[in-house]
């Protein structure tokens, strides 16, 4: 019997996605290996992947809530809790994009000597970073209910942000990683954008108080969906399909990304050692 795939071609993002779930098992045994050797020097060790975040929502909220702002709730939230809320997805966020984008580049000498796709190393990177992140949103849920906000229906939908959260960044962490084996400089091009966009995504102030072109405008920056998604969710009680045809907007770009991504990566990843 012939195989299906004689005739009918199926998508380069096909064999990526086949990919990820056949190295699955691999994929969290080198994230867990990456997150403990980052800290194995340290005398505090994994606890610094709990104490850097905290250090700078600290640093922010003082420099922002208290200096700026003077205390200052949004809306009926106070301004501690919305802060933090954006913060901690912005940390992960900014921090897998920057660290999943630069590690085909840092780590492809290695998968030469070895046998497992290079597409899985952005992947190692995120799940990597996410496994602080979950730590983080976990002592941020227990932050809530020390303020008297205890979960509601609305916090169903967090397993969706989620869900967009990983899509997004792996989406775009694939196509990055490509373009850093190619153009070496894109990597600190990535970096200095991302601490500009850091200010131009709605992490320290309230989008809302725009107007409305300003505001459309900002929309348009993927960040702004997923940061005030979790706000949504969390502090607004508002439904994601609420949010209209700016879900397909957010998804179309995520799907474009992907594509691109897996295009560009299944195409040079044969060339990836002699752009070392």
């Amino acid at each position: 019997m012939y195989s299906i795939r004689k005739f009918i071609k199926l998508p380069k993002s096909f064999q990526i996605i086949n990919e990820q779930i056949t190295s699955r098992n691999l994929i969290w045994r080198l994230a867990f290996y990456d997150t403990k050797s980052q800290f194995n020097k340290h005398r505090l060790g994994l606890l610094w992947a709990i104490l850097k975040p905290l250090l700078l929502i600290a640093t922010f909220w003082f420099v922002f809530g208290i200096g700026i702002r003077e205390s200052r709730p949004v809306g009926d939230t106070p301004f501690f809790l919305w802060l933090i809320c954006g913060l901690i997805n912005w940390i992960f966020l900014s921090g897998a994009i920057t660290d999943a984008s630069n590690s085909v580049y840092r780590k492809v000498s290695i998968v030469s000597k070895m046998n497992f796709p290079t597409s899985i190393l952005p992947t190692v990177s995120i799940v990597s970073q996410f496994l602080v992140y979950a730590i983080m949103m976990i002592i941020f849920v227990i932050v809530l209910s020390i303020h008297g906000i205890y979960p509601t229906i609305y916090w169903i939908q967090v397993f969706y942000y989620m869900f967009a959260l990983l899509a997004f960044v792996f989406s775009i962490s694939l196509f990055f990683s490509s373009i850093v084996m190619v153009f070496r400089d894109f990597q600190q091009l990535l970096s200095a954008s991302m601490r500009m966009l850091m200010f131009l995504s709605p992490v320290f102030w309230d989008p809302r108080a725009l107007p409305t072109i300003f505001l459309f405008l900002l929309k348009l920056n993927p960040f702004y969906y997923l940061i005030t998604g979790f706000r949504q969710t969390f502090l607004e009680e508002r439904w994601f399909f609420q949010n209209g045809i700016y879900n397909i907007y957010f998804w179309l770009i995520v799907f474009l990304l992907f594509e691109a991504g897996s295009f560009i990566h299944l195409r040079l990843r044969h060339k990836f050692v002699d752009y070392l």
